[in-house]
This record gives structure tokens, C-alpha cells and sequence, in this order.
């Protein structure tokens, strides 16, 4: 490891587990100060004990947790120079169209997984410091039928750029990876098998991905090598959408 974060402080919601975690054990590795921040308490704070962080519980979808988790790492930490907007209902989300899904389902799923990024921006932004850098969760549902959960990830490709444009003056960078299949737990509790085996079958490079797959990515885009991209989403999935 460089330790190329080495005395920057990172956010990374939703990351009790899978990718999350990934993202925020990278980033622990290249001595960063890592902020865990996710509902799931009890493995949320073996992540953040693990890696020397800190656990904030936090709902993304709540204005004043969100805010809590901005003033928490402030108070622990002085400022915020990276936040990762990860969190996401996934694990056990129900397979349903867009026509039929309940309604309160949608509304709560659709507050966590594209309000939700916005949310924690807003409480976190104005803690950043110049040069400082978001990368929000994608997927390359984005591009392909997901029905609500598809849904989603437009929004967060169309969240991430119109937050590039308005923090750019501020010297924030908002980017976006964009994820194909992934063997997490999450993606095992919902997707079929047979799905699965069948999305793997066409992909280009014939596997699932891995949470390290895209740590790479992650650590690129909010390092100083990416300071020049901002309004970018890119696809780590394998080959499975090939954009021109």
C-alpha cells in the first residue's frame, strides 16, 4: 500500500459489509480515517474496530442523521475529505415491477437508495475541504430492465452529475462507479441462481465480480490522480454494458 490517504478522513455509508466494507478497509489500508456509517451496529462497529475508524449509526434517508454523521466526524476528526455514498437497500429486496410494487415499499426504498446520497451530500458538503471528493454507487442497472431498482441508479447517475456541476466551484469532485454483478451476500439473499448463472454466462469475462474488483476504481477516483474528473460514471461490470 502507498498510503497515498494517509491524514484524509473518509465517510463510507453503507459499509457494514460487502462493498462498503471493501471500500472502507481499502481505504483504512492507505491510512485514511474511515467512518463507518450504517444501521447495522454490531457488525458496523467490528468493521470500525478492525480498521482503527469510527461506527456512527446512521440512516441516510433522515435529514438530522444524516446531519449527526456530518457533525460526529467532524467532532472526531476536524473535517471530511471523502465520503462514499454506498448505502442502498439491496439484501432481501423484493423482485417486483414498477406498476405493482407497494407503494410505501417504493417510496422507502427509492429514500434510501437515490435520496439517500443526496441526503448525506447535503449534511456533508459544506464539511469538506477543497479538492475533496464523492463517488457515489452506481450499478449497471442503470442501462438494463431492474424495474425500481434501475430506477434508481438513473437517478444516481443523474444525482452524480448535477452535484458535479454545482460543488465543481467549490473544488469537489463527484463521480460514480457503476457495478455489474457482484458475489456479495446481499446479491446470494436475492438474486436466483439460475439468474445469476445466466447474467455470468454473458458477461465478456465469464465471472462474478468481487467487492475488490472495485476498490480500485473507488480509491482512483477519489485520489489526487482523478483531479481533473468530476461527472463521470464508470462501469466496473466485466463487460456486461459496453457504453460508446
Amino acid at each position: 500500500m502507498t498510503g497515498r490517504f494517509q491524514d484524509k478522513t473518509a465517510i463510507v455509508t453503507g459499509a457494514a459489509g460487502g462493498i462498503g466494507e471493501a471500500y472502507a478497509r481499502a481505504l483504512a489500508a492507505e491510512g485514511a480515517r474511515v467512518v463507518i456509517a450504517d444501521i447495522d451496529d454490531e457488525k458496523g462497529k467490528q468493521v470500525a474496530a478492525d480498521i482503527g475508524g469510527l461506527y456512527v449509526s446512521t440512516d441516510v434517508s433522515d435529514e438530522q442523521s444524516a446531519q449527526a454523521l456530518a457533525a460526529a466526524t467532524v467532532d472526531a476528526y476536524g473535517k471530511v475529505d471523502y465520503l462514499v455514498n454506498n448505502a442502498a437497500i439491496y439484501g432481501g429486496m423484493k423482485l417486483d415491477f414498477l406498476i405493482t410494487v407497494p407503494w410505501d415499499y417504493y417510496k422507502k426504498f427509492m429514500s434510501v437508495n437515490l435520496d439517500g446520497a443526496l441526503n448525506v451530500t447535503r449534511a456533508v458538503y459544506g464539511h469538506m475541504n477543497r479538492g475533496g471528493a464523492i463517488v457515489n454507487q452506481s450499478s449497471t442497472a442503470a442501462w438494463l430492465y431492474s424495474g425500481f431498482y434501475g430506477l434508481a441508479k438513473v437517478g444516481i447517475n443523474g444525482l452524480t452529475q448535477q452535484l458535479a456541476t454545482e460543488l465543481g466551484g467549490q473544488d469537489i469532485r463527484v463521480n460514480a462507479i457503476a457495478p455489474g454483478p457482484i458475489d456479495t451476500e446481499a446479491t446470494r439473499t436475492t438474486t436466483p441462481k439460475e439468474m445469476v448463472a445466466d447474467i455470468v454466462d454473458k458477461l465478456p469475462l465469464k465471472r462474478f465480480g468481487t467487492p475488490e474488483d472495485l476498490v480500485g476504481m473507488c480509491l482512483f477516483l477519489l485520489s489526487d490522480e482523478a483531479r481533473w474528473v468530476t461527472g463521470q460514471i464508470f462501469n466496473v461490470d466485466g463487460g456486461q454494458v459496453i457504453r460508446s
